[in-house]
């Protein structure tokens, strides 16, 4: 199958559009990428240390001190220049920013898809449509248990955070090694499947 031209090496933040996330995470602009990745870090630290509620008003307040400063700074310039450049923010405040009808619906429909997605697969894990899917559930629900134990969600989203940031690079500098390991590692996953499947009545796939 082929590669997307987002996932191409080549592929560069300046040029925009649908790419930007997988750039950002690719580092293919090291100062965007670093002020995203240093910017949810301290906001996902910040939240360790603080209320959701004291973290979001420290950060309306911070918002709130930049751009009232750079406003009487803006105004207290114009007044000694007897300059007439109007409100600093003019291009902002007339943006439009409201979404439309077509994208609340077309995001909508997303979510509902998503959600009877999840909704359909959960209730074939739970009511055991197929054995050796429910077991492998059941498995990794029982591993969580251990995960929850040591962690909690917080130190596993900002985790996931720091893996999001520093895999894809890694991959993408040892694609081939890795490649290799995992195909190794998921023969013998599929070898000790395939003899639990054998020895267990009922565990056996139905043929297609």
């Amino acid at each position: 199958m082929e590669t997307g031209p987002c996932f191409q090496p080549t592929q560069t933040a300046a040029k925009g559009g649908p790419c930007n996330a997988i750039d950002l995470l690719y580092w293919r602009n090291v100062k965007q990428s670093g002020a995203v990745f240093s910017s949810v870090l301290l906001l996902l630290f910040s939240l360790t240390q603080f209320s959701v509620v004291s973290v979001g008003a420290y950060l309306a307040l911070a918002a709130l001190s930049a751009t009232i400063s750079f406003r009487i700074y803006k105004s207290v310039l114009q007044a000694v220049q007897k300059t007439d450049e109007g409100h600093p923010f003019k291009a902002y405040l007339e943006m439009e920013i409201a979404l439309s009808q077509d994208q609340i619906s077309k995001y909508a429909d997303k979510i509902l898809l998503y959600s009877n997605t999840c909704m359909k697969e959960l209730r074939r894990l739970f009511l055991v449509q197929d054995l050796v899917d429910s077991l492998k559930f059941a498995v990794l629900m029982w591993l969580l248990t251990y995960v929850g134990a040591l962690f909690n969600g917080l130190t596993l989203l900002i985790l996931a955070v720091v893996s999001m940031f520093t895999m894809p690079v890694v991959y993408e500098k040892h694609q081939a090694q890795i490649d290799q390991y995992v195909g190794l590692i998921r023969t013998q996953v599929n070898s000790v499947v395939g003899k639990i499947q054998a020895k267990i009545p009922g565990a056996k796939r139905k043929e297609e």
